[in-house]
């Protein structure tokens, strides 16, 4: 049984707020950890389609903020800690990587790959973490057709991208 209840808008507003802040964080974490890596001889694989990343997660947002907007907000409490346990698998990958994860795919020839935290267990654990992100976040606000459009949009959307990570990956196999 999930417990959904309708909530004051600020609190749908803030939930978004605060994952839109969170993206904006990491993106300055990843812009200094691509500035570093590229720094010691770095070089990027996939950034056609880097722009296609940015806007599907932007478009999301704002979609998502759109709906809460039209509609009286109704939050499940269940899938909301759902997102939260994503958001602490999300910590789990990037302090997993260290001064390696970006949101481009930065490879250095020589640094080993990790294996440690999540990478023990899965070979893609961040894409892992944003597929269900996708998904579960919409659903919080009971939008299961922004939840099925924009899963379908970034699978094929992953699809390019981890080909385009185990192609320059696999070198270093």
């Amino acid at each position: 049984m999930t417990a959904s209840m309708a909530v004051p808008g600020w609190f749908a507003y803030a939930i978004l707020l605060l994952v839109a802040g969170q993206r904006l964080a990491e993106l300055v974490v990843a812009k200094r950890n691509t500035a570093a890596l590229m720094a010691r001889g770095a070089v990027e694989i996939g950034a056609a389609h880097y722009p296609l990343i940015v806007a599907l997660h932007a478009v999301w947002l704002i979609t998502l903020l759109g709906w809460v907007a039209l509609t009286s907000p109704v939050v499940n409490l269940s899938l909301l800690v759902v997102f939260v346990c994503l958001q602490a698998a999300r910590l789990w990958v990037l302090w997993s990587l260290g001064p390696f994860w970006t949101t481009r795919i930065i490879t250095l020839p020589d640094a080993p790959l990790v294996r440690r935290g999540p990478y023990r267990f899965v070979r893609h654990p961040n894409y892992l973490v944003v597929i269900l992100e996708i998904a579960v976040l919409p659903l919080v606000f009971d939008a299961w057709m922004l939840a099925v459009t924009f899963s379908v949009l970034n699978a094929a959307i992953l699809y390019v991208r981890i080909r385009a990570e185990d192609q320059a990956l696999a070198v270093r196999r």
